[in-house]
């Protein structure tokens, strides 16, 4: 099987920073203007500090992910798997219009990977 699930994170990681972007650009101005420092002192810089965070964050797991992906005798964890599901879950009652739909593919992926044996490490 491809490794695609590492893949697919990074393009919704960068889709999600992209969007922030659009969003949330006169307040990332603002905020850089002013100085970074202290600079997250309402709802609406929260927000949009918040939002651009997350994307780096499911980035830097999206980049753990590929270097496992890359190693035939590695297989993603299934805490992973789980954690993304649960994430992902309460993101979407929380938001259900929103980009958190977009994650359930790569954490039923792994969890399915995990079960099936097809993530499991080769000896």
């Amino acid at each position: 099987m491809k490794a695609w699930i590492s893949k697919w994170l990074i393009f919704v990681s960068a889709g999600h920073t992209v969007v922030g972007i659009m969003f949330f650009g006169s307040i990332y101005n603002e905020m850089l203007s002013n100085g970074l420092l202290s600079s997250v002192n309402s709802e609406k810089t929260a927000l949009a500090a918040w939002f651009i965070l997350f994307g780096f964050l499911l980035f830097i797991t999206s980049l753990a992910i590929s270097v496992i992906e890359k190693n035939d005798a590695l297989k993603i964890p299934n805490i992973i798997g789980v954690s993304l599901l649960v994430l992902t879950t309460l993101g979407v009652v929380l938001m259900p219009v929103s980009g958190f739909w977009l994650v359930y593919p790569a954490a039923i992926a792994i969890i399915y990977k995990n079960k099936s044996g097809l993530g499991a490490v080769k000896t």
